[in-house]
């Protein structure tokens, strides 16, 4: 919702009459004064005392000092006979060639060096078959990309120049919620633009591999690639998102901190690529039920649950299973799925680590050596062999409605040195659960499975009239659930 209010003092005496107007899902309200009413006569404004002047910054300076090394980033692509990507808004004025260059998109960027280094966003560059740069004192210049990460939307340009205006680079660890922030960049192609706010939270998980800032400074489209300053005029981050149900900004961006894209700007200057250490698993947070049962911390759940470990990678050379939950890389505690991803991508290739894991409530340790993540590979090996287990509907069944079986030789070696019993049939709450046969049970709770008779021991002991809690294994992948009790 958005106000406009008359600029004129009105005595408290006055009545105000409210107009409203509803545009869209807000409205804009006027405050005017009743028809034939006297604008009252406004006593002399008194000076406010200093301390008061002083608690809006004034920005002039550090735009006037910061805006020379924010440059606007256009891009162009070949013309096809079948015109392609999200740039693409109209047709050109001039009928096109299949070859001919036309415009691709905008975005922003800023200078890191005088040399002509440039760090804008992967996405701003993606796809471009030209990339130019337009200094503030309206210099052009055509970029060779240097490289781009798709993974923190992180990419590094190049331009032939010397002498160029540079911003400093700041400490994003040191920004504080609440604190004053401004964008520069070029929004709607409007170049120079700067707007102002505040850091409303730090740390923001989006299901990227980034902890980004979240702000309300006012981003819009272009505005991507263009720095975030702190108020002493440092670069702590590029705006990279907004979080938007109509496609321009509502009140919420995201920026990338800087300390981590100057290591991934640092390593595509040296070698055109970002290098990144890969374990071998599928991680997710860890299920609220599952922590509960494994005795893990109240509240967030910390660590990250393995939903599947990939055959010969370093994860599965190191004896780690399906169902592990991850809490600590060298000593250091993981938050999250996300957290985990982050840390393990910012060691090298060949790094050594220990990783301590929660196996159904026993503290293990596992060491490993680092492979090279490659995206292809890794996300081809983590590609889903069969639906997850979901719950379903299902009529009423004795107890927990579970018929197991004992694993042949053949499917215990499939599990690489876990035990467990096979799903033979399913009713009842099994069904309900999302159970199906096949599937195989690994844990009850946090004790292991070995067979069906140790199986059956442990469920004998169980309150019948209370939920099961079990860790499932599908192929290759893992799941906790509780099954219900139906009657």
């Amino acid at each position: 919702m958005q106000a406009v209010i008359d600029q004129r003092r009105c005595a408290p005496e006055n009545a105000l009459r409210m107009r409203v107007a509803a545009v869209g899902l807000g409205a804009i309200f006027w405050l005017v004064p009743p028809v034939g009413a006297q604008t009252p006569v406004q006593a002399p404004m008194q000076a406010q005392p200093p301390a008061q002047t002083q608690l809006l910054p004034d920005f002039a300076d550090l735009v006037e000092r910061a805006s020379p090394a924010v440059v606007n980033i256009r891009t162009t692509e070949r013309a096809t006979d079948s015109p392609r990507g999200p740039f693409r808004r109209r047709a050109p004025a001039v009928p096109q060639q299949p070859g001919d260059e036309v415009p691709r998109g905008e975005g922003s960027g800023f200078i890191l060096s005088a040399d002509g280094y440039v760090m804008t966003n992967a996405h701003v560059v993606d796809g471009a078959t030209e990339v130019y740069v337009t200094l503030t004192d309206k210099r052009e210049f055509k970029a060779k990309i240097i490289g781009a990460d798709e993974r923190t939307d992180v990419a590094l340009v190049k331009i032939d120049a010397t002498g160029l205006p540079s911003l400093k680079i700041g400490d994003a660890g040191r920004l504080r919620v609440g604190e004053w922030v401004l964008a520069i960049g070029s929004p709607f192609g409007l170049e120079s633009t700067v707007t102002a706010g505040i850091v409303s939270a730090k740390q923001r998980e989006t299901g990227s591999d980034v902890p980004f800032i979240q702000t309300d400074v006012a981003v819009n489209p272009g505005n991507s690639g263009g720095p975030l300053l702190n108020i002493r005029g440092e670069a702590v981050g590029i705006n990279s998102q907004i979080l938007s149900p109509i496609g321009s900004f509502v009140g919420i961006s995201f920026a990338i901190p800087i300390d981590e894209a100057m290591r991934v700007a640092d390593q595509l200057k040296a070698t055109g690529r970002v290098v990144r250490g890969y374990l071998g698993i599928q991680p997710i947070d860890v299920p609220r039920e599952l922590a509960e049962e494994y005795g893990l911390a109240k509240g967030k759940a910390k660590g990250a649950f393995v939903r599947q470990v990939v055959s010969g990678t370093p994860a599965d050379k190191a004896g780690i299973q399906p169902g592990d939950v991850v809490i600590s890389v060298n000593g250091k505690p993981v938050d999250g799925a996300v957290d985990l991803r982050r840390t393990l991508g910012a060691l090298k290739p060949g790094s050594a680590i220990t990783l301590q894991c929660n196996r159904r409530g026993k503290l293990l340790d596992f060491k490993a050596s680092l492979a090279e993540l490659n995206p292809q590979v890794a996300a081809a090996a983590t590609e889903r062999p069969e639906a997850p287990v979901e719950p379903r509907a299902a009529g009423a069944a004795k107890v927990w409605g579970l018929s197991v079986a004992n694993l042949t030789d053949a499917e215990r070696q499939s599990l690489r040195g876990a035990n467990g019993v096979r799903v033979s049939a399913v009713t009842g709450g099994a069904e309900a659960a999302g159970l199906k046969a096949g599937d195989v049970i690994v844990a009850v709770g946090t004790a292991d499975v070995t067979d069906v008779k140790q199986f059956e021991a442990v469920v004998s002991k169980l309150d019948k009239n209370k939920s099961l809690p079990v860790t499932v294994l599908r192929g290759d992948w893992a799941q906790f659930l509780r099954i219900p009790v139906l009657k």
